[in-house]
């Protein structure tokens, strides 16, 4: 862990999803945020083609091994088919502030989780320095009370649904690592990763009709756009970037790393959307950042 590869690609990774969370807020509003779901994959996956064939020659991941690509795709159905769709759900039914908040669990099942399964053992530093920088995450979370909470008669199923998509977002992260375990680059990874949710998802949509209207939207060129750029940084590059940390990083110190776009989005809110931005979020970035930068030294 001494030379910090894996800590720097996660924090690139808390970059790419703060790009993605304002294109992909953009596209939502204009065409909603299950199309967005819906196509950011399907154009990640057409990219995911060259990307492969720049990198290793061939258009397809190949040569992985049946039990490196069932734990790989198992990883894709985990994360982005059931805990991408959890968490969309969450935030409809509870807001999105609440649902973010429900997704620091993620550091904490992924340590559990890797505890579990792959012997990682954090020191008591590193334990200490994932729960500063959480504390200080869920304060900038909560500093924020614009975001409608939904209904109560929801709330509930919500928080559920929010609990399930943090512990699939660190299943995955197990998933991925275990499946590359073998040698499997992160490229080629990701390549599987996203054809087992595709796999998934697409005859589903495709039987009721909805893959039809979600690409008959696409009409909309600027929304488009939005989904086009949000998934080349997000699905590609972006989970690239996040196998990458966990190859070379414990899964509980780059989770709690890629979980800081919430601190990036602050002068991105104050900036460009002019939005005040409040003490307890100031304080809560300073804490955020002092426990990942914790994470880069001990």
């Amino acid at each position: 862990m001494s030379n910090m590869c894996g800590e720097a690609a996660a924090l690139l990774t808390a970059v790419c999803w703060t790009f993605n969370s304002i294109v992909f807020s953009m596209a939502g509003r204009r065409v909603g945020s299950v199309t967005v779901n819906h196509i950011r994959l399907l154009v990640a996956l057409v990219a995911m083609f060259p990307v492969h064939m720049a990198a290793h020659g061939s258009l397809l991941a190949t040569g992985q091994g049946w039990r490196s690509t069932a734990y790989l795709a198992l990883s894709g159905i985990v994360g982005y088919a059931l805990g991408d769709a959890f968490l969309f759900e969450a935030f409809v039914l509870i807001g999105a502030r609440l649902s973010m908040l429900l997704m620091l669990l993620t550091p904490i099942f992924g340590s559990v989780m890797a505890w579990l399964f792959l012997g990682e053992y954090l020191k008591p530093l590193e334990i200490t320095a994932i729960l500063i920088a959480v504390s200080g995450i869920a304060m900038v979370i909560g500093s924020n009370r614009s975001v409608n909470l939904g209904e109560r008669r929801n709330f509930r199923l919500g928080v559920l649904l929010g609990v399930g998509a943090a512990a699939g977002q660190a299943g995955g992260l197990l998933l991925s690592k275990l499946g590359m375990a073998s040698g499997a680059s992160p490229i080629a990874a990701n390549q599987i990763r996203v054809i087992a949710a595709l796999a998934v998802i697409a005859p589903l949509f495709f039987l009721n009709g909805r893959l039809g209207r979600d690409l008959e939207k696409m009409r909309d060129r600027r929304a488009l756009g939005y989904i086009t750029s949000g998934a080349l940084v997000g699905p590609v590059l972006g989970v690239i970037l996040s196998l990458v940390a966990i190859s070379h990083a414990h899964i509980g110190v780059a989770s709690t790393l890629m979980s800081l776009s919430p601190v990036l989005l602050l002068p991105v809110a104050r900036y460009l959307y002019r939005e005040t931005i409040t003490w307890p979020a100031i304080a809560g970035t300073g804490i955020a950042l002092t426990g990942s930068a914790m994470l880069f030294f001990i």
